[in-house]
Order: C-alpha cells, then structure tokens, then sequence
C-alpha cells in the first residue's frame, strides 16, 4: 500500500514539474530573475542613451563593461537583460500599464515598441504584436528548457528582451513576450523632452481597434 501511495505521489509530481516547466517554456524565458527589487522613483537604471533632439545616439552606442552595468541597473534589470533573467509575471512595472507611449531598452535607450501595438495577452507580462522599430529587435533561436524557442534580443544593447511566440492577435499572428525590466517607458507628453519626438505623429491618430 505505501509503495503504491508512493507511485502515485512521484507521479503526481513529475506531472507538476513537467507542467511548470511547459508554462515556462511557452510564456517569456528560462528562469526568474534573482530579488525583488522594484524600481528607484528615478526611474530605476540611469539612462545612458537618451537620446538628443535630431539624433539617434542608440546607434553609436558602446556596450558599458560589466561592473558598470552593476551599477547602473537594479540587481532584477541587470539579471534579466545580462543573464537572460525572467521577472514574475504579474508583479513587473508594465503588463498592466494603458498609457500611450513608447518603449525603449533600458540599457541601451533604442526604441523597442509602442504601445499602439500592445496587447493584454493574459500572461502577466507587457506583450505586443510587432516591433516599433524592427532594426532595433534582433531574434536568435534559443534552445534551452530541452526545445526550440526565438528569444528577442535589443540589436544596440544586446539586451535581453524576452522571447516571441507564433499566437498573438492579427495582423502579425505574433506575441512579444517582453520583461518589463528589460525597458524604459516614455510616455507621450515626455517624447519630445527625451528626443524621441520622431514618435509622437504615430499618438496624433486614435487609436485603431
């Protein structure tokens, strides 16, 4: 009888590890990022690439070395954009933030997304069907968790952003599974001080829905 018992529990177990190992591998990345940090009232990461009126200074950017990427970023920002870190779902700045503006990378300050193209996709995390500027998101093919996935990685920044699956809504079919640790939010009213004003005749239109 406790053999049998014993049976049942192991698999029972196995069953759960096989499932949080599938929602891992099918929601943003590999493994949750170490600490709880939230975010300074700063804005958390100082900005070493925003950007100036008329340029783009993302493009001539210059990897920091480690140990000031350490103290630029909170221990979460840094985990996940260096180590390709994953922040629980739920309790991260932007899965559930409605305002119009635009994301960039933390480190970096390139430009990510909008939030024309952001959707609640229901995982906890900020997701979106494209790309604001394309050349700025680079896909590699990750194959951790034992299969084949696409992380998204900041093409300047070399950040790790998240990864992108094939059922998100129309147009694309995609879902860009993002960490909000991995980005900035600038909102509209800041575009134009923060030399993102390039942005803002996309916010002059309703949006489409």
């Amino acid at each position: 009888m406790t053999t049998t018992i014993q049976r049942i529990g192991s698999k029972a177990l196995g069953a759960l590890a096989l499932a949080a190992l599938w929602t891992a591998a099918t929601s943003c990345g590999a493994r949750a990022a170490t600490g709880s940090e939230t975010r300074a009232a700063a804005g958390g990461a100082t900005h070493p690439a925003t950007a100036t009126a008329g340029k783009e200074p993302w493009k001539m950017f210059q990897k920091p070395s480690d140990d000031d990427l350490k103290q630029r970023l909170t221990r979460e920002q840094y985990e996940v954009t260096q180590h390709e870190g994953t922040e629980a779902p739920f309790r991260n700045e932007y899965w559930d933030n409605h305002q119009d503006g635009i994301y960039v990378d933390v480190v970096s300050g390139e430009p990510l997304f909008s939030s024309r193209e952001k959707f609640d996709s229901g995982t906890g995390w900020p997701s979106f069907w494209q790309p604001l500027e394309k050349d700025n998101v680079v896909e590699k093919t990750d194959n951790k968790l034992w299969m084949s996935r696409t992380e998204v990685r900041s093409k300047h920044g070399d950040s790790h952003l998240g990864h992108v699956f094939p059922d998100g809504p129309r147009p694309t079919g995609l879902r860009y599974c993002m960490n909000s640790a991995s980005m900035r939010f600038i909102p509209v009213d800041k575009l134009e001080a923060e030399g993102y004003g390039q942005y803002l005749k996309l916010f002059q239109q309703p949006a489409k829905k």
